[in-house]
C-alpha cells in the first residue's frame, strides 16, 4: 500500500472514529462537557475531527488513480470544508452538550462527508486490489 493510500485511510479512520464517539456522547444526555472523565474528551475528539476534515480530500485525490475518483475527492473536500465550519462553531461554545453534538451529527454537511467517504473507501479498496 502506498503512503498516499495509507494517509487517506488514516484520515478516514480519524473521521469515522470521531463520528462514532460523537454518537455515544450524544446519547449520554450531558448538559456540559465540563468534568467529563472520558479520554479522549469530546473537545479532543472534535479537534481531531477538525484536523482530519481538510486533509481527507487532498489525501483521496493523491490516492486516486483516475479522474472520476479525483473529482469525487473535490466534492468530499468541499463537504469537509463546510463540516469543518460546523465543528469550529461547536468548539467555540463554552460548553458542549449532548444536544449540541447530536445536532452536529445530524448536520447534512457532516453526513455528506461520511457518505462520500464510505463510497471513496470502497473505490480506493477496489482500485488497490
Amino acid at each position: 500500500m502506498s503512503d498516499t493510500v495509507r494517509t487517506f485511510f488514516t484520515e478516514l479512520e480519524t473521521i469515522e472514529s470521531a463520528y462514532e464517539f460523537m454518537l455515544a456522547y450524544a446519547a449520554q444526555g450531558r448538559e456540559t462537557d465540563e468534568g467529563a472523565k472520558t479520554s479522549p474528551s469530546i473537545r479532543e475528539t472534535l479537534e481531531g475531527l477538525l484536523a482530519a476534515l481538510p486533509a481527507v480530500g487532498p489525501a483521496l485525490a493523491a490516492a486516486s488513480r483516475d479522474d472520476a475518483a479525483k473529482d469525487l475527492a473535490g466534492i468530499i473536500a468541499g463537504d469537509a470544508a463546510r463540516a469543518a465550519t460546523s465543528v469550529r462553531a461547536a468548539l467555540a461554545c463554552a460548553r458542549i452538550s449532548s444536544q449540541l453534538v447530536d445536532n452536529l451529527n445530524a448536520s447534512i454537511h457532516l453526513r455528506a462527508v461520511l457518505t462520500g467517504l464510505f463510497l471513496a473507501d470502497e473505490i480506493v479498496q477496489i482500485s488497490q486490489g
